[in-house]
């Protein structure tokens, strides 16, 4: 596998556990929740230079890699997820 391909496909199981451990922590102020998402990518983004240095031409590379995927999957499963565990009240 190549190495960017490898770096998306990091980056997208990394947005599931940042809402896994959204969800864990009980956030539940968008405040928290973009530090918390940040912070996550950050460490992430640190050890993944650390991995691929000498695999990619930037290491830029890497952190342009996959940052729309983390955002929009972190997103998409910490609502997903939310909802199956906080269902609204069922109307008659």
């Amino acid at each position: 596998m190549k190495p960017l391909s490898l770096i998306y496909l990091i980056k997208v199981f990394l947005g599931v556990l940042t809402a896994v451990i959204c969800l864990l922590l009980g956030v539940n102020n968008l405040f928290t929740a973009v530090a918390l998402g940040l912070m996550i990518y950050m460490v992430s983004d640190r050890l993944l230079k650390q991995i691929f240095i000498e695999k990619v031409d930037k290491l830029s590379t890497v952190t342009k890699t996959g940052i729309g995927i983390y955002i929009l999957t972190w997103i998409f499963f910490w609502i997903l997820i939310f909802t199956f565990l906080n269902p609204g009240p069922i109307q008659s």
